[in-house]
């Protein structure tokens, strides 16, 4: 579907924001929404999702926490915001101020599940329908989007501040016998003059633990564990 006269571009500032300070590893899941907005909306669903999965795994990783391969979002959103000071020091003990706030960020997700299930029920991919039922327009993508868009800017935004302001959690190289070794197969060893070889996962940790870290979080089939997360559990 090409674009339409009248559409403007979509920009998400808020996921933007949070790939410029450290989510680097989902630029490509933001540039596929912001397109699909405008040139293919029922797709954007499905990517407003998944954003949001890969932004919670990005900070649970970052914070030590265990997650199954196959949790779906409202347990990984749940994981996130158990893990996450949203609130400043003087105000973590008011109750009613995290409420509050949790209550919003409910409200955003039921917002994106919601149109995800409009988009299945009515949209061009619904299914059980004897007749052709109307395309899903893209004010309902955009909003999907804006959700999504709120979500991963505020979350990775209060979780970069909190860090910034404690201690990194520390990684253990030999806590991720799974991930290293899915980097060693994609890699050849390394070898320097006479010396080695070396494991291309401990050269990678040792130099570029950002980086280690991204890999960590969404590398194929595995949690960010090193197996000691919840496998196979379902939400």
């Amino acid at each position: 579907m090409g674009t339409q006269a009248g559409e403007t571009t979509f920009v998400m500032h808020g996921a933007r924001a949070a790939v410029a300070s450290g989510l680097q590893h989902v630029e490509e899941q933001v540039k596929a929404i912001e397109l699909a907005v405008v040139e293919n909306p029922g797709l954007a669903f499905d990517l407003a999702k998944t954003l949001i999965e890969s932004a919670c795994k990005a900070i649970l990783t970052d914070r030590g926490v265990a997650f199954g391969k196959n949790d779906d979002l409202p347990k990984l959103f749940k994981m996130t915001r158990q893990s996450v000071r949203f609130l400043p020091a003087p105000l973590e003990q008011e109750s009613a101020a995290r409420e509050s706030l949790e209550r919003t960020l409910n409200g955003l997700i039921t917002a994106l599940q919601g149109g995800c299930e409009l988009r299945n029920a009515f949209g061009f991919a619904s299914h059980g329908s004897g007749s052709p039922r109307p395309a899903m327009e893209a004010v309902h993508a955009r909003l999907a989007a804006q959700a999504a868009d709120a979500i991963v800017g505020f979350l990775y935004g209060v979780h970069r501040q909190e860090l910034s302001s404690s201690p990194a959690p520390q990684l253990d190289y030999d806590d991720y016998p799974d991930c290293n070794e899915w980097i060693d197969s994609q890699c050849a060893p390394i070898q320097i003059l006479s010396l080695g070889p070396y494991r291309p996962s401990e050269v990678l940790f040792c130099l570029d633990l950002d980086a280690y870290r991204d890999l960590l979080a969404n590398f194929p089939g595995a949690e960010s564990s090193g197996g000691t997360g919840e496998e196979g559990e379902r939400a």
